[in-house]
């Protein structure tokens, strides 16, 4: 039997933090939110307020008529399932790829409850300046934007580093 804490398990238990803390602020935002007024962090540029959305990122398909809950539900179950096998294949000695994919299941799974349990994802941060807004969104989605973040820097910068075949190998093999 695996240690708790060791590969891959201390990345399951990462994700599993980051669906209790999503689903925490968003039990909170909608306790203080719901019915009240947005509370000011950053005047002029950073709220916390409330909202509902019925779509996927950026409220797409929001008000397709609620067949768009299930097709999410069934891709987010899907792609759930393909970082869970893909953090389980890792060589243990990596830290950086399991990392972002933690990330990115815990948002996943934590957005994914919201969908399946209300029909729809609580979102609750507010970044805007003067008549711009970013769409609102929530610990879940910050989450995967950090865990997509460092994935393409893995991708971009770190991968001949960590064992993928280079320039330096394919002209060895020349030789």
């Amino acid at each position: 039997m695996p240690k708790l804490l060791g590969h891959p398990w201390r990345w399951y238990w990462l994700a599993l933090v980051v669906i209790l803390v999503d689903i925490a602020t968003k039990v909170w935002a909608v306790g203080e939110f719901r019915q009240g007024p947005p509370l000011q962090i950053i005047p002029g540029l950073l709220q916390f307020t409330y909202a509902e959305n019925y779509g996927a990122a950026f409220s797409f398909l929001a008000d397709a008529g609620g067949w768009q809950r299930w097709l999410f539900g069934i891709v987010a179950v899907a792609f759930s399932i393909m970082v869970t096998v893909w953090l389980w294949r890792l060589p243990a000695v990596k830290r950086w790829e399991p990392f972002a994919l933690g990330l990115i299941l815990g948002g996943a799974l934590g957005n994914l409850w919201d969908r399946m349990v209300l029909g729809y994802v609580r979102d609750f941060i507010s970044v805007y300046y003067n008549t711009w807004s970013f769409p609102v969104f929530n610990v879940a989605d910050m989450a995967i934007s950090v865990g997509a973040t460092m994935l393409v820097i893995e991708l971009l910068f770190f991968s001949e580093r960590d064992g993928a075949p280079g320039k330096k190998d394919s002209e060895a093999e020349k030789v």
